[in-house]
């Protein structure tokens, strides 16, 4: 049984007449009376009464009718919602993003891609990066912003950087500041350090390691709006994006000397080729960096990578 059959009988059952139900379908009559035959034959029932010109329905194309009727708008409808999609009217996109971008940049990048398709519902899963990548691969997420270089042991991923960013030593704002701090100056310090899954804590124990010593810990295990709650509070320093410090008059950043920076980058699974919604949300997302880049709105110590 094909839609076309379906359509063709529709069209004879609403005309009562062969030869107009062919001109409605725009198809020779020839073409629509062997369409018809081959329906009934597959039903096993005659599904037109045809006696002394006039067509009516048998019991059986009784039935059939109102099922025919559904099953051509189940299709229609079918068709709207793809073409729906594809028009971006409609669609989901799945985005993965470190607590540090999402409090920054992404949510203004996420407003436009809203302005521009509200019909496209937006997911935003925060994590470490580490987490992120993890959640690629298992395919829950459309498009992730992780930070690179990736590790061996990770899934492949087709990765765009997008931006850098300075790592700075935050304090609470009572301390005098300091022009600049060395990773040596951290040695004995208590820092306040992130969980498991950042890359900012595999950053900090490289670079004091690197430097022969073990950070000690004065808090471990937090997001990222716990550790800079927890520095507010004095109960240590901690190492941070630089992008985190907008709007936090409570704090102090200060750069690192030789300076520490992250690459930020974003990210899709190689095997499987992104939506049309989450296209859309990259080409906004590169769209916005270039031109909050090229009218010198990016936050200090961020530098974009993209064109502009």
């Amino acid at each position: 049984m094909q839609l076309q059959q379906l359509a063709y009988f529709t069209a004879v059952a609403e005309t009562r007449h062969f030869t107009q139900a062919a001109e409605r379908m725009r198809v020779a009559q020839p073409s629509l009376s062997k369409q018809i035959k081959s329906l009934e034959t597959e039903l096993g029932a005659p599904l037109f009464s045809r006696a002394r010109g006039n067509v009516t329905l048998t019991p059986a194309g009784e039935a059939l009718l109102p099922l025919a009727r559904r099953i051509l708008a189940d299709a229609d409808t079918a068709r709207r919602e793809i073409a729906e999609l594809a028009g971006l009217r409609r669609g989901r996109v799945r985005l993965g993003a470190t607590p540090s971008l999402c409090a920054g940049l992404l949510a203004d990048a996420l407003a436009r891609f809203h302005r521009d398709y509200p019909g496209v519902e937006l997911r935003v899963e925060e994590g470490g990066s580490r987490d992120l990548v993890r959640d690629l691969a298992r395919g829950q997420l459309d498009l992730a912003l992780i930070i690179l270089p990736l590790q061996s042991s990770d899934p492949a991923l087709v990765t765009q950087e997008i931006l850098s960013e300075n790592l700075v030593v935050v304090s609470g704002g009572g301390r005098g500041r300091k022009p600049f701090m060395r990773i040596e100056d951290l040695r004995g310090r208590p820092l306040v350090m992130f969980r498991r899954g950042y890359d900012v804590r595999e950053a900090t124990l490289a670079a004091c390691r690197q430097a022969g010593f073990e950070p000690r810990f004065a808090v471990e295990g937090g997001e990222m709006d716990a550790v800079l709650r927890f520095v507010e509070a004095g109960l240590g320093i901690a190492v941070v994006p630089s992008m985190v410090l907008e709007n936090r008059p409570g704090l102090i950043g200060t750069p690192l000397v030789p300076g520490l920076r992250r690459t930020v980058a974003l990210a899709h699974r190689k095997d499987v080729e992104p939506t049309r919604a989450a296209q859309a949300f990259r080409s906004t997302l590169l769209s916005f960096l270039s031109e909050a880049a090229h009218a010198g709105t990016l936050a200090p110590g961020i530098e974009a990578l993209v064109a502009m």
